[in-house]
């Protein structure tokens, strides 16, 4: 489901009264559609008027998307915590023979995709560690699994970390030539089922949080090549930002910089024409939100997800974790810098169901899905089964005071008839 912004479902607030005057201008810009500076991201982050600033991304968020917020009917799958890496801020991670490490079997996998299309499911989310020892194979044949018990669900699979790690076990990463490897992966995964790839491992694009936080992952550059190709393939992506711990908040504004950038040059191949000043924003007037037909040109990213650092359990466990403020300013921030990404997530794994819908009204208008198993992170005391329920998903949605609309993996709208579904 999409809109142009001629047609708003709901008028623009206009968000006056604001306590801090340097919001106007900033206010002026957006009305017009204009890419925001890197000097105006730094006001968003240091003005005390912080509802300004939420009112502000409200305000572009509902020109982009209306009354509607979304969300889906998924299944996460963690196929294995063994990990070649240590990063600091990480509690999920094993090693080969440790106590509570795992590696899901084909049946294992095969047995949850059925679970997942009996409660209904359109998506299957795949992420896990970087196993030292599992081949290139494993990964294949795991997609190949899935879609022989499930071929309706959307496989969304393996970060630009792990996809750079299956090019090493595979032996087709070569550093001077890296896009060609991280090519024959995705070709390969594709063929075998990928729908599209999931935003995470993106963390801080910075070298000095890189080196400190988590020294041994791919850095900026080499994840940004993963999605460039994967773009140039047609799939589609999301990114990740992970904030609050080591960084400082102009290194956040820098990685939304870099996503933005990037994100031009997929609009740019989907036909899109930058303004005067060069960049290619979806917030100017009469500007068409990008869709899924437009795959056979390229894919592009969907959607950001602003990720706030939990310390429970990782070496960083010293440090504070950023509070409900911080998250919401971050959020609504990444709305207001991404002008080019058409949808902003508010992950309730990662912001509980509460801030979950507070944020619908600053900023984000999608709020992920059902889940069912997580093991990635968790809040307050939580374990593996992460779930909730459409029902649950539909009254936050509407208690932020907006239209519940279920989609697909590709922001497709559901028709849904029980566990039965179609697309609109």
């Amino acid at each position: 489901m999409t809109a142009t912004l001629d047609t708003p479902s709901s008028p623009d607030p206009l968000c006056q009264g604001a306590s801090d005057p340097r919001l106007e201008g900033i206010r002026d810009r957006l009305l017009r559609g204009e890419r925001l500076s890197m000097d105006d991201g730094d006001v968003l982050y240091s003005t005390p008027d912080i509802w300004g600033v939420c009112e502000l991304a409200d305000m572009v968020r509902r020109r982009l998307h209306g009354d509607a917020a979304y969300f889906n009917i998924n299944r996460h799958l963690n196929y294995s915590n063994v990990c070649a890496l240590s990063c600091k801020f990480c509690e999920f991670y094993r090693k080969q023979g440790d106590e509570g490490s795992y590696t899901r079997s084909l049946d294992e996998i095969r047995a949850e995709a059925r679970s997942a299309v009996d409660a209904g499911a359109t998506e299957m989310h795949i992420v896990g560690g970087l196993h030292p020892f599992q081949p290139f194979e494993y990964y294949t044949d795991m997609l190949r699994a899935i879609r022989e018990v499930a071929p309706s669900l959307h496989l969304k699979a393996f970060t630009a970390v792990e996809i750079v790690h299956l090019a090493k076990i595979a032996k087709v990463f070569k550093r001077d030539d890296r896009t060609a490897g991280i090519r024959w992966v995705l070709e390969h995964l594709k063929e075998a089922g990928l729908g599209s790839l999931p935003g995470g491992g993106a963390e801080v694009f910075d070298d000095r949080v890189h080196d400190e936080a988590f020294k041994g992952k791919i850095r900026s550059d080499v994840w940004l090549d993963v999605h460039r190709v994967a773009h140039e393939l047609g799939l589609n992506t999301n990114a990740t930002i992970l904030y609050g711990h080591i960084e400082d908040r102009h290194e956040r504004l820098v990685h939304m910089d870099m996503l933005r950038t990037a994100q031009d040059e997929a609009l740019a191949r989907l036909g899109y024409q930058p303004d005067a000043s060069g960049a290619i924003t979806l917030t100017r007037r009469g500007v068409r939100q990008p869709t899924p037909d437009m795959s056979e040109r390229g894919g592009y990213f969907q959607t950001i997800i602003p990720l706030p650092f939990f310390p429970d359990g990782s070496e960083l466990e010293h440090l504070p974790g950023p509070g409900g403020l911080e998250n919401l300013r971050t959020l609504a921030v990444a709305r207001l810098m991404l002008d080019n990404f058409p949808h902003v997530k508010s992950f309730w794994i990662m912001q509980t169901l509460d801030m979950a819908q507070l944020m619908l009204q600053c900023g984000a208008d999608d709020i992920d899905g059902t889940v069912v198993w997580y093991d990635i992170t968790k809040v307050g005391g939580a374990d593996t089964h992460q779930e909730t329920t459409s029902v649950d998903l539909q009254r936050v949605i509407r208690g932020a005071g907006f239209q519940p609309i279920e989609r697909d993996t590709l922001y497709r709208r559901v028709i849904r008839d029980g566990v039965e579904w179609r697309l609109a």
